[in-house]
Parts: C-alpha cells; sequence; structure tokens
C-alpha cells in the first residue's frame, strides 16, 4: 500500500484528500494543528475503509517542531509516496499601506516557509527512492494580483514558483511535481481570512456556486494517479462563475 502526507488535514481541501485516498486504499499520514479533530478522521476512515493512519499534531510555521515531528515518526511514515502540501490560509483584506504585519508574518511563515520546511524532509527520501509525488496547492492568486491581496497573492506566486523549481531540482530523480490551483472555494478560507467574521465570510459566496473542497480533491486525485510517465505540472481549477481573480457571474 501507498502512503500519502497531507498537511492541513482536519478540514477543508485537506480533509477531503484524505477521504479520496483512504478510498484509493492509501495509508495516510495526517497533520494539522488541530489534534482531536484529525483523530476523529482517523477514527472513521480506519472503520471505513480499513486503511492505516497516522496523525501529527503540527503548526508547519514551526521549524523546530516540524523537525521534532519527523525525528520521532516511525521509520515506516517517513516512505512517503505522495506528499500533499495543503496547509495555507490568508489573513485580512486590507490595501498594502494598512496591512497588519502579523498577519503578513503568518501567511509568510505558513504558505511558503511551512510549505519549504515539510519539502525539505520529505523529498530527500523520495530521492533515495527515486520515487515520489509532491503536490503544492496554490491558487488562482498565485497567478493573478487582486485588490487588497498584496501579501497572500505574493506567497502564492512564491508557492507557484518554488512549484517549478521543484520540479527543476527533482527532474534527475523520477520525482513528479504538481501545482494545484483552485478559484472560489467555500471552505474556512473566508472564515479564517475574516478572523471568524461567518457573516462577512458568507457573504463572499453569494449569488454563485462555488468550488467545494471535494472538486479540488478529486483534481488533486486526477493528478496523483496518473501513470508513471505521465506528470500534471499546474492544473488551475474554477468555478463556472469564475473567469479571473476578481471577475465573477453573480446572480441578483
Amino acid at each position: 500500500m501507498k502512503t500519502v502526507f497531507i498537511t492541513g488535514a482536519s478540514s477543508g481541501i485537506g480533509y477531503a484528500c484524505a477521504e479520496i485516498f483512504a478510498k484509493q486504499k492509501f495509508n495516510l499520514l495526517l497533520a494539522s494543528r488541530r489534534v482531536d479533530r484529525l483523530h476523529d478522521i482517523a477514527t472513521g476512515l480506519q472503520t471505513e475503509h480499513g486503511v492505516q493512519i497516522h496523525t501529527i499534531g503540527l503548526d508547519v510555521r514551526d521549524k523546530t517542531l516540524v523537525q521534532k515531528a519527523w525525528d520521532e515518526l516511525p521509520d515506516m511514515w517517513k516512505n512517503i509516496d505522495v506528499l500533499i502540501n495543503n496547509a495555507g490560509l490568508s489573513q485580512g483584506l486590507e490595501p498594502i499601506q494598512e496591512g497588519n504585519t502579523d498577519d503578513w508574518d503568518r501567511m509568510i511563515d505558513t504558505n511558503v516557509k511551512g510549505l519549504l520546511y515539510i519539502t525539505r524532509l520529505v523529498a530527500p527520501l523520495m530521492k533515495q527512492r527515486k520515487q515520489g509525488h509532491i503536490i503544492n496547492i496554490g491558487s488562482i492568486a498565485g497567478k493573478e494580483v487582486y485588490p487588497n491581496g498584496n501579501v497572500y497573492c505574493a506567497t502564492k506566486h512564491a508557492v507557484d514558483a518554488l512549484t517549478k523549481a521543484m520540479r527543476i531540482d527533482l527532474l534527475p530523480y523520477n520525482i513528479k511535481v504538481t501545482s494545484v490551483d483552485p478559484g472560489a472555494v467555500e471552505t474556512e478560507f473566508s472564515i479564517v481570512r475574516f478572523k471568524g467574521d461567518s457573516e462577512k465570510a458568507k457573504k463572499v459566496y453569494e449569488g454563485f456556486t462555488p468550488l467545494t473542497a471535494e472538486d479540488v480533491a478529486e483534481a488533486i486525485w486526477f493528478a496523483a494517479s496518473r501513470p508513471a510517465h505521465v506528470n500534471v505540472n499546474d492544473l488551475l481549477l474554477m468555478p463556472t462563475a469564475q473567469a479571473s481573480g476578481t471577475l465573477f457571474h453573480k446572480q441578483s
């Protein structure tokens, strides 16, 4: 059985990925800050699909704790076939001159540095085995820049650049590298961006049908399930009602 490592696995796209990979009989290494929720997910998926699951309480921003968690991981769980760098977030929606620097730090530390910390630990073993697949969850915000999206867009542009760089660096070792870049997805994303203001978050998705976490997970599984000689470099996934980062067709 193959193993998939999913960060940010306690909700949204990460949880949807855990479900679809469990259905495909992958063993799951799941990481998230919300350990209790991870335990519930693991229990449910183990019962339903009979796969092995290992959970890690982890904040990918903390390099020391990431290293400690990896060092303590049983060796059998380090042979990772697919790494899904899903942990990511947006904080605030202000113009650059009014931005909260704490929000900036959290986005940069999670979306960029966290992805790097995890990849730095997993990639050498993939290189050693001369196989593996790294899937980075980007965004339409990594292709375009929209008003007041400044630092979040910068972090997702960084994910796009790092994905391309990883693909070049890992090319000699038979390691696939993919970016999956969704448009508007109705998860906890906007609730986190607006710091718990669910009413404000709800308005983001009014008047059109956004993507679901399951839609994105199916695209991720498509990329992961291609034959050995096929790599999906970049998959941009949008709701039918969204043409760009800012242009939507909404019903009144």
